[in-house]
């Protein structure tokens, strides 16, 4: 719901936030004080169109700012488009300025509108003002029309939508085969090529590891031998009989053992001496074994530096691992069989085919049945909405278009409208009036109500030529529909104000030789004033306050009884 909405040098408005409430929210005051200019901001904000004749005269730039409670499919939306937020609170503001483009922000963040026009038709539908009424959008006429359906109709859907994506994946693959004869075989011949070539090299997993370990060995065998000949000299060497480690250490045994009489504790240092030089006499030999064993082995040399090359080439052309050349042969083979067998396997997927486009064909038709119920539901519950709202000779109709297959159906469904007798039928969108528009966004709003996941609805100019019993119906269809919208609506009507929640009176008033737009939330003896005011007039009497009061008490039944 929208918690609170500022604006700062907007039009006539210089400096104003209003903080609204759940339920109805009426806006009320006289011609011109600007009541339509804060539905006007709040579009804007939303990604309305700019101009930069809203900056208020004298200022640089306007601002307008609105704070919404969200829930949980609002930030999964969010998420979707990259605002990941943890908290239940959502802030988009926009400023418009004389030096540069306008600006827009969500949480802080830039966005941009098209973007922003993806995310804000889920939290605001403002009627009055066409480009924030997703009801126009006929894309959104068939999601409408489903939205009324029962379990099966959705179940239908489901299968549908599920059918569908597996007929796709049935159609790119029959796609990717469709080559021609000469292209089919020059695509057998290299893919041949390409798994001969790595079975040859008879490759294994260790193969990453020992063969280049292997070159390395055999390339630096003069090294090696060197190197371990003077560990093995250091150890236990002739040439360095007095002071190799060896001979060193049994020194230290001789030392030790000259005083073990007088010192018992000289023992267990005497022991760790005589396992340290058992352990490096075995050390000692088995360098020398492997000492031995080494010889300059041109033969293995030439193999393993060749090996070497070999899978160095098959790792360029095929991945930089072993495993990722395992990885190709795998993906490559399942081509090469597709196209060795490729008379089989087209004849498989068309099989495939017509199997899913029977299937998605006779759910589809199943489908529109259902829809047509639905639309024929909707076009009598709407007319008799419309009826009560003083739209006597309104002619509503669902038009059904056949289309395509998709993952919806078969069916394109736009809604059509005639307000006045011998019009012809024609899109919602075509709708000029305001208040036409408004009353009859109402009349949809009472019907899908309860499917309806929009949570906050905005009514401007919905009061536009009714008076008397019909403008006491609008109300309790808006005060109904508040149970479980936030609802913020333009009014001059008592009948409809009188059911509101919160009352706001919007106002003019002179500040430092210009005019501003203020906002006052009333407590209930201003509403009773106000109330009296949209009774009579100018001039308030004793009798329009006796009137104002008799109409909020009836009110307060009435929201009792529409809200159980």
């Amino acid at each position: 719901m929208l918690k609170e909405l500022s604006i700062k040098n907007f039009a006539i408005i210089d400096d104003l936030k209003i903080e609204f409430d759940y339920g109805l929210n009426l806006l009320t005051g006289e011609t011109g004080s600007g009541k339509s200019i804060i539905i006007e901001a709040l579009g804007l904000v939303l990604g309305g169109r700019s101009s930069k004749d809203l900056i208020r005269t004298g200022q640089e730039k306007a601002f307008v700012e609105a704070l919404f409670c969200i829930d949980n499919n609002i930030k999964s939306l969010l998420s979707k488009y990259g605002f990941d937020t943890g908290e239940d609170i959502l802030v988009i503001s926009r400023e418009i300025s004389e030096n540069y483009p306008s600006i827009s922000r969500l949480n802080g963040r830039p966005i941009t509108l098209n973007i922003l026009s993806k995310i804000t038709p889920n939290l605001v539908d403002i009627f009055g003002q066409h480009e924030h009424q997703s009801i126009l959008n006929t894309q959104n006429h068939l999601l409408l029309i489903d939205s009324l359906g029962d379990k099966g109709h959705r179940g239908l859907l489901e299968k549908i939508d599920s059918n569908y994506e597996k007929y796709i994946d049935e159609k790119k693959k029959l796609d990717e085969m469709r080559i021609s004869s000469a292209e089919r075989e020059r695509e057998i011949d290299l893919l041949k090529y390409q798994i001969e070539e790595i079975d040859n090299a008879n490759l294994s997993p260790e193969d990453d590891f020992e063969i280049e370990n292997n070159f390395k060995k055999y390339s630096n065998i003069q090294s090696i031998q060197m190197g371990l000949g003077n560990v093995l000299e250091n150890l236990d060497g002739s040439d360095y009989e007095k002071d190799s480690i060896l001979n060193l250490l049994s020194n230290c045994i001789s030392f030790l053992n000259n005083i073990k009489s007088f010192d018992e504790d000289i023992v267990k240092y005497l022991n760790r001496f005589d396992e340290l030089r058992y352990e490096l006499q075995d050390l000692a030999r088995d360098i020398n074994y492997y000492l031995e064993s080494l010889e300059i082995d041109e033969e293995k040399l030439i193999y393993y530096r060749d090996r070497l090359d070999l899978v160095n080439k098959l790792k360029k052309k095929y991945g930089g691992t072993i495993e990722k050349i395992f990885d190709y042969r795998n993906k490559i083979f399942d081509e090469y069989e597709n196209l060795i067998n490729y008379e089989k396997k087209i004849e498989e997927i068309n099989n495939n085919l017509k199997k899913y486009e029977e299937m998605l064909t006779n759910d589809s038709i199943l489908l529109r049945d259902k829809r047509i119920k639905i639309a024929k539901t909707l076009e009598k519950r709407l007319t008799e909405e419309l009826k009560e709202l003083n739209m006597t000779n309104v002619v509503f109709k669902v038009n059904f278009k056949e289309k395509d297959l998709s993952y919806n159906g078969l069916d394109d469904i736009e809604f059509l409208i005639a307000t006045n007798p011998g019009e012809s039928l024609k899109s919602l969108s075509k709708i000029i009036s305001g208040g036409e528009m408004s009353r009859i966004m109402l009349g949809f709003k009472n019907i899908l109500a309860d499917n309806d996941k929009i949570p906050t609805l905005i009514f401007d100019e919905i009061d536009t030529g009714i008076s008397g019993r019909t403008a006491q119906i609008v109300g309790e269809k808006i005060c109904k529909i508040s149970k479980n919208h936030q609802i913020i609506s333009i009014s001059h009507l008592p009948q409809i104000t009188a059911l509101a929640d919160s009352h706001f009176k919007i106002y003019k008033q002179s500040q430092n030789g210009t005019t501003v737009t203020k906002v006052k939330k009333l407590t209930f003896d201003e509403k009773i004033q106000e109330m009296a005011r949209l009774l009579g007039g100018v001039n308030v009497t004793e009798t329009t306050v006796n009137h104002a009061k008799e109409m909020l008490s009836m009110s307060k039944k009435i929201k009792s009884e529409l809200r159980k």
